[in-house]
């Protein structure tokens, strides 16, 4: 009995000396790490991250394969979280160096700040009503969410909490202010360890070499190195190639909703969390870039390509190891079916016409405008889109203010697409198809022309320039563009069955293209009773002549040409021919020809058309522009009244139009183009000569013939 408490004493007191033991084990071990070697273990830390990794954009191509717009490698500073200075004194310290860095060497950096310092040491708001981004950001600076001031609050009430809360006292008032810029961007950028924050982009690699070596003091400033956009050439179609730009508040909340509806419906589908986890990633962030205008943002969908996670880990001796967990995947390459060489041709073509013209003798040189489409006519291919005056997409950055601030040549306004234009006699044609389907005249109608149509007892129009072309059927009226004969034209067909042919045609409504386009008007019933009007018989007369309301697009000018070229099939015009991979290796997507309608035009009734506007340009308004060609034309002018202000001043004239294809026998091509404030249709037609010069004499036959190699 004795023996057996014996040992159950002994027992406890073995288990109560192995306890101390590992009590004391661990309490050595702990005084160990955390003291005695304190040092050496925290400098032995391994520190982990994941970033997104945006990828590259896709390529855009013209037809033949030819670069428009590529990516090239350049170098952003970026401020890690990880390691950006947390005390504000310090963040300040080194936000404004780093800006003197950029001074010195003309680069500038990120300020979104919608606040300016005044002479006189006031602040005030940006002052933009077009650009709503300003009055967000201005909403946003005032909210809770950062200064939680009233709605009301001033510039100078903002930058007191700004200087406030950034600790910027001790600046000078435009120090403090850009100080300020560059720290309320990074809180309303989420500046994270996930989301690293952008000081400056496209940096030259002197001052980058700079920051590198005085890392000990720009503490958590990098360079990475990131694809920007560059443009082969930019001068070549601006308009319809677009850029990129930062996403605005209102496409970023817009894209933000479609990710949440994503997410939603792939979570009710029973996605996996890695699929919505990518869909998340692919999600757009405040700092992005997005398309802006043209093919850059009709294409967007295509050309952003699939963001990427990378690991960095940076060991105790600062070494950055860094491994992708999920690849970028680069965008699509989108083929246009714009030929390059053709397109400058005739933008050239452009500007030598108006140049030469000095239609507005008492206004700056290039007062004038003009623009011009070809297009294939067997299935709706824009081959050449061209507006004048243009810019250079590589000067935007630089020229863009003295753009924006060009109120008589408007360069940054696509005329091709969004300008509408009352088209004068260019018209015609239509009603003439309209006249002989709807049976109210036929080949042998004539109508003779004493200079005057006199409509009931009271109302007289004039022929144009009062000539009086004599007696004429259907294709002499075109070709002597006799306003009489379809004057009565229109009186037999009425407004109705007008516009049924015009519609018919595509005249006043959106073609279907990728890019932004303006619908136009078709003038009638409907529209002018919109506008609070009355329709009056005289009107029908007038619209028949391609006056009154109608409004329409050059894009929808030559299409509506390429239909009566092609035998009555209206295509739907496209400028993309493709979507590539990335390294050309397979299709993404083909574009077909897609009919928009066919009219189903008599072969007879259009053959009178045709030879109305081939005598036009063989014979009548266009014989010497177009004289000397490999090939025969058809083509038909039209002029129409126009005012215009210029910098405050009205000046009247005549805006010239000019819609033609070629050949006449065989057609391949449609043109269409305008110049504002020309005297006549007639006096644009070497814009068109110089376009079929090159296109049917010029160019590389195999380039001609053989327009679809590059996709095989």
């Amino acid at each position: 009995m004795y023996s057996q408490q014996f040992f159950s004493t002994r027992r406890r007191v073995i288990l109560a000396g192995i306890l101390a033991a590992i009590c004391l084990f661990f309490i050595a071990t702990l005084l160990k790490v955390q003291i005695i070697k304190r040092d050496q273990y925290r400098n032995n830390t391994v520190s982990t991250y994941i970033v997104p990794v945006d990828a590259a954009r896709g390529e855009i191509l013209d037809r033949n394969g030819s670069p428009l717009v590529t990516n090239k490698q350049g170098n952003s500073l970026i401020f890690n979280y990880s390691y950006f200075p947390t005390d504000l004194k310090e963040r300040d310290e080194l936000i404004l160096s780093l800006m003197n860095l950029c001074d010195k060497y003309g680069q500038e950096h990120i300020d979104n700040l919608p606040i300016v310092l005044n002479a006189d040491g006031t602040y005030s708001f940006i002052q933009d009503d077009e650009d709503e981004d300003i009055a967000e950001y201005i909403e946003w600076l005032k909210s809770p969410e950062m200064l939680n001031l009233n709605s009301y609050a001033t510039a100078d009430n903002c930058m007191t909490a700004l200087i406030k809360r950034y600790e910027l006292e001790d600046y000078s008032p435009k120090e403090a202010r850009d100080i300020a810029a560059v720290c309320a961007e990074m809180k309303h950028l989420n500046f994270s360890n996930s989301t690293p924050y952008t000081f400056a982009e496209d940096v030259p690699m002197e001052l980058v070499a700079v920051v590198m070596e005085n890392r000990a003091f720009y503490r958590g400033v990098e360079n990475l190195i990131v694809p920007y956009r560059e443009f082969t050439d930019g001068t070549v179609a601006p308009h319809i190639v677009g850029r990129v730009a930062k996403i605005s508040a209102e496409q970023y909340n817009a894209a933000k909703a479609e990710t949440d509806a994503l997410v939603a419906e792939a979570e009710e589908d029973g996605a996996t969390e890695e699929e919505i986890q990518a869909i998340r990633r692919n999600s757009y962030t405040m700092n992005d870039e997005i398309g802006s205008g043209g093919i850059e943002s009709a294409m967007e969908s295509y050309l952003r390509g699939k963001r990427g996670l990378m690991q960095v880990t940076i060991d105790s001796e600062g070494d950055v190891n860094e491994d992708y967990l999920i690849p970028p995947e680069q965008g699509s390459s989108v083929v246009l079916t714009i030929d390059t060489n053709l397109q400058r041709v005739a933008q050239k073509a452009l500007e030598d016409r108006v140049k030469s013209l000095n239609v507005v003798t008492d206004l700056p040189d290039g007062a004038a405008a003009a623009a011009v489409v070809v297009m294939n006519v067997h299935n709706g291919e824009i081959l050449a889109c061209a507006t004048y005056p243009s810019y250079d997409n590589n000067l935007w950055k630089e020229n863009y203010k003295d753009w924006v601030d060009d109120k008589i040549g408007s360069p940054l306004w696509n005329r091709a697409t969004m300008s509408t234009y009352e088209p004068g006699s260019t018209f015609k044609p239509c009603v003439a198809v309209a006249g002989l389907e709807e049976g109210v005249i036929d080949e042998e109608f004539t109508w003779d022309c004493d200079g005057y149509y006199r409509y009931f007892s009271d109302v007289e129009f004039g022929c144009a320039g009062r000539a009086a072309h004599g007696e004429n059927n259907v294709t002499g009226a075109i070709d002597k563009s006799c306003n009489c004969f379809f004057f009565e034209t229109g009186r037999l067909l009425g407004i109705d069955k007008i516009d049924k042919w015009a519609n018919a045609f595509g005249l006043g409504s959106k073609t279907g293209v990728e890019i932004s386009e303006a619908q136009g008007i078709l003038a009638g019933k409907e529209y002018r009773e919109s506008q609070g009007g009355t329709w009056h018989p005289g009107d029908t007369v007038q619209a028949a002549i391609g006056q009154s309301d109608h409004q329409f697009t050059l894009l929808q000018m030559c299409n509506y040409c390429a239909t009566i070229a092609n035998g009555g099939t209206r295509y739907v015009p496209h400028f993309v021919k493709a979507v590539l991979n990335y390294d050309y290796t397979g299709t993404v997507l083909k574009k077909e020809a897609v009919v928009g309608q066919e009219l189903g035009i008599k072969r007879s009734n259009l053959k009178l058309v045709q030879e109305g506007m081939y005598k036009v340009a063989n014979e009548g308004f266009c014989r010497d522009a177009f004289a000397g060609l490999p090939i025969r034309p058809a083509a038909k002018t039209g002029t129409s009244e126009v005012k215009k202000k210029y910098d405050g001043v009205i000046v009247e004239g005549n805006n010239g139009f000019l819609i033609t294809y070629a050949p006449y026998d065989d057609p391949e091509i449609a043109i269409a183009l305008v110049v504002e404030t020309a005297n006549t249709g007639a006096m644009t037609a070497t814009i068109a000569a110089d376009i079929y010069q090159y296109y049917f004499s010029e160019k590389p036959l195999q380039s001609l013939q053989q327009y679809n190699t590059f996709l095989g």
